[in-house]
């Protein structure tokens, strides 16, 4: 096929409708030049990060529409659409770079298109990987200019069920993998043994949940460290099914849970829904006298944003990586004003802070365990749904956006119609 395919969102300042998004039909690029590579993309996944994606596709820190351009044609173009980043595999056509071949399996931070032509930075190349340069966004963004060569990748495996959970699971593990580590790194906030994790259904925060249960049966931390999610009715048994979290409770009924009361407690939460009245509503309850108190609060992902929702009122704090003191029991009333304070993790900032304490080798020695010990947990935590076809796609993705994602489906979309998407050979 000659044609190129592409899933295109309105951007919130052109002023259009962000909620429908358009298939806009393009020649498939015959020109590449020098230090570019040509990829079809195969299949992408598709979950409630990339609904976070759009939301914050035009928000100043983020700017996750500046990561690829829309297509120019006839109404749409860079200025008024964008494109909802997409983790997904590949193989590369076109390549005149000298070091890249073609035919080579990919995996990157791709577009929801049939073809995606990318520069390649032409001395940032190596066997495992090669970076497109963007020099317009920030530094820290590189993790998301990677393309993975899949014939060196140690977390590669050629199988379709591989590569489905790995786009599945991979964006959103690192993210849990690497918060989790950020707040091991600090003694779980003084030794904190009780964790409460919002929107526990999600993939982010049931793999949070997972390495915490890990690092416990390790003997890490403190053997009675319990871990409790939040969710709402309609996923409680899913979550519960699950078994990676010590109890589960409905966000109507949590606080009367005995598991949440106690003055001896020292809690952190990890808010993964951005509910700002849930939010509320948790943290005064974890602040009482009667429940112990709040060691930290933390805002991890915001599966509960739809698409172009106000990002502009979310306040981002690109210093993330601070320790509030949390006031004493005595003092909570006093500074409740002010108390709690929420911290933001985002990976790629904490990563960078992170490969100045401990050497590469030693992240890549870490990740490798981890990543191998999750292939082989994760299998059937959820049912695989494959969706082909530009229009199957468009179609996909307005039910999510109106509806939203169950947390037991996970989503894997190719833009091409079945039989024209490459899947790894068994």
């Amino acid at each position: 096929m000659d044609a190129n395919v592409t899933l295109c969102l309105p951007r919130v300042s052109s002023g259009q409708d962000p909620h429908k998004p358009v298939i806009i039909s393009s020649p498939k690029p015959k020109d590449c030049p020098p230090n570019h590579v040509l990829i079809k993309v195969d299949r992408f996944g598709f979950s409630a990060n990339n609904i976070t994606y759009q939301a914050l596709g035009e928000h100043p820190h983020f700017r996750y529409f500046e990561f690829n351009p829309a297509p120019e044609n006839g109404s749409v173009s860079p200025k008024s659409h964008g494109l909802i980043p997409v983790w997904g595999f590949g193989t590369i056509v076109t390549s005149t770079h000298p070091k890249i071949n073609e035919g080579e399996r990919v995996y990157g931070y791709f577009a929801p298109t049939r073809y995606l032509l990318v520069p390649v930075s032409p001395s940032d190349v190596n066997k495992h990987a090669f970076y497109v340069p963007r020099p317009h966004l920030p530094p820290d963004r590189r993790p998301y200019n990677q393309i993975l060569r899949c014939a060196t990748d140690p977390h590669y495996t050629p199988t379709p069920t591989a590569e489905d959970l790995t786009m599945l699971y991979r964006p959103l593990f690192w993210t849990s993998y690497w918060c989790e580590d950020w707040l091991f790194s600090t003694g779980y906030r003084g030794g904190v043994s009780s964790f409460l994790i919002s929107s526990a259904s999600s993939k982010t925060a049931f793999c949070l949940a997972y390495l915490i249960q890990k690092r416990i049966a390790r003997g890490d931390v403190n053997a009675h460290t319990t871990v409790i999610g939040l969710t709402s009715t309609k996923n409680l048994a899913f979550t519960k099914g699950l078994g990676l979290y010590h109890e589960v409770y409905e966000y109507d009924t949590f606080s009367s849970a005995p598991l949440l009361q106690g003055q001896d407690k020292r809690w952190i939460y990890v808010d993964v829904a951005g509910n700002e009245g849930l939010n509320q509503q948790i943290t005064s309850h974890l602040s009482s006298p009667y429940t112990g108190s709040l060691a930290a609060c933390v805002s991890l992902g915001l599966t509960n944003l739809t698409p172009s929702s106000n990002a502009d009122s979310l306040d981002w704090n690109a210093n993330t990586f601070t320790t509030p003191t949390p006031p004493s029991t005595n003092d909570v009333v006093a500074t409740s004003s002010f108390w709690p304070k929420f911290e933001n993790f985002f990976m790629v900032e904490w990563l960078d802070v992170r490969k100045h304490q401990i050497s590469i080798a030693e992240i890549f020695s870490r990740q490798n365990l981890a990543w191998k010990q999750l292939m082989v947990d994760c299998v059937g935590w959820v049912k695989i749904d494959r969706i082909y076809g530009a229009n199957d796609v468009k179609e996909a993705y307005e039910k999510v956006a109106k509806y939203g994602l169950g947390p037991a489906h996970g989503l894997v979309w190719s833009m091409w119609d079945k039989g024209d998407a490459l899947v790894a050979k068994l």
